[in-house]
């Protein structure tokens, strides 16, 4: 068993051109023994976004704190501390900051991807 507030797991910094003042963590992942899943935390700070993509696998993510915006099917769309987003594989998406505070969330991505 593992049990720690997600801000104690080590972090990797993103920041250039197509992702901007994003911190993310593995909070769950291999190194624990999670055979199945992998828990990740994201921090987007003010006027940060994660880069537009898509990919095979889908994600689970539930806002923690913040307000943000989800891209998805071509709009954007408010989301705020509580909501929970379901994106399938091969959908085209993005993740932005829409406030003055930090906006974070949870993600969930299956094994066998990289976690970080």
């Amino acid at each position: 068993m593992k049990v720690l507030h997600y801000s104690e797991a080590s972090s990797r910094s993103f920041d250039s051109e197509i992702v901007k003042n994003v911190t993310g963590r593995v909070v769950i992942g291999k190194d624990d023994g999670a055979p199945n899943f992998c828990m990740r935390a994201f921090t987007i700070g003010a006027d940060g976004f994660t880069p537009r993509h898509a990919h095979e696998w889908e994600h689970e993510i539930f806002i923690h704190s913040g307000k943000g915006q989800v891209f998805q099917k071509g709009q954007w769309t408010d989301v705020e501390a509580g909501t929970a987003v379901f994106i399938p594989g091969h959908e085209e998406h993005q993740l932005r900051n829409r406030g003055n505070e930090d906006f974070t969330f949870i993600c969930l991505i299956p094994r066998d991807v990289p976690e970080l």
